[in-house]
């Protein structure tokens, strides 16, 4: 199958064809959710979003690989170390020749790039956000970024200046799920990705979180700051539906099942009552094969059309 996607794209050089294998293991192993999305784009578009996600996954391991010991001085020369290399073109790390040729076949703006590994080092020494626009500008690097990458490779039926606020949306809306998921697997790690003005609003701070990730426990003052914080995603989610529409039709299977699945995640959270400290809200296999398979017909009937 990924002799058949790197035909298409038409990879055949050694040094890239073993660093695109790199990037789709990553996406394999990592990914689950966002790696069955991808099987619905056209073989030649898979590629691409390998290389882009095996890139952000190579630097997020970097700061977040519980099972490597190293200081935030050692991980910062790491990031910097990759991040120099990206921009001179240096292929010496295993993700790096699939993403610059990505970058450069689909002339994706380096300052995307640039924003990205910014919020990547935010990530070193920022462990809390006072409010929502400190959270945005961590966003606009870490998300939003990412569904402008994607852009040039899903493609768009009218300018695609126009579909870029949709596809920013819809990187912050996978975020903003993550970060209601992950609140607790995020104390471990000593951050908290929600505004602590919004949170203390319902009485909830710091110490009434970590609290709760001590004991397993969701505390009702929790519970509802959690649920506002559900509703300002469900918003995000409804903005980022817009832009399905603009996208070019052999993508939007793609995009509508990942969409559909990451917000079910949403679902699942509220369905256990926003109890995040003591277990993981996810889509069963059962469900997330439900919603593959509905997208494969649309996307055998798009190529098709196409």
């Amino acid at each position: 199958m990924i002799h058949t996607e790197l035909h298409a794209a038409g990879i055949d050089d050694s040094r890239l064809v073993e660093s695109y294998r790199y990037c789709r293991r990553l996406n394999a192993q990592h990914g689950r959710t966002y790696f069955l999305a991808t099987r619905l784009l056209a073989p030649s578009q898979r590629p691409p979003v390998h290389a882009l996600y095996g890139f952000a996954r190579y630097a997020d391991d970097i700061l977040d690989d519980m099972e490597i010991d190293a200081s935030v001085a050692d991980r910062e020369r790491r990031l910097d170390e990759l991040s120099d290399k990206f921009f001179n073109g240096d292929e010496t790390e295993p993700v790096l020749a699939a993403v610059l040729h990505t970058a450069r076949t689909y002339q994706i703006p380096r300052d995307l790039f640039d924003d990205f590994l910014t919020s990547m080092r935010m990530d070193l020494t920022v462990t809390d956000y006072p409010d929502r626009p400190a959270l945005n500008h961590y966003m606009r690097g870490s998300a939003a970024v990412i569904g402008l990458q994607m852009l040039p490779i899903l493609g768009t039926v009218g300018p695609a200046e126009e579909a870029a606020p949709y596809a920013e949306a819809l990187g912050n809306a996978f975020q903003l799920t993550n970060f209601l998921r992950d609140v607790d697997e995020d104390l471990a790690r000593d951050r908290i990705y929600l505004p602590a003005d919004e949170l203390a609003t319902f009485g909830v701070d710091r110490d009434v979180l970590t609290w709760c990730h001590q004991n397993r426990r969701t505390d009702p003052k929790v519970r509802r700051a959690l649920a506002a914080q559900h509703d300002i995603a469900r918003g995000v989610y409804r903005q980022a539906r817009k832009g399905i529409a603009l996208l070019a039709p052999q993508s939007r299977p793609c995009v509508t099942t990942a969409f559909t699945l990451y917000s079910e995640i949403l679902d699942r959270i509220e369905a256990i009552d926003f109890a995040v400290f003591s277990r993981r809200a996810s889509v069963s296999i059962g469900r997330r094969l439900q919603v593959f398979a509905a997208g494969l017909v649309r996307a055998r009937h798009a190529r098709g059309a196409a």
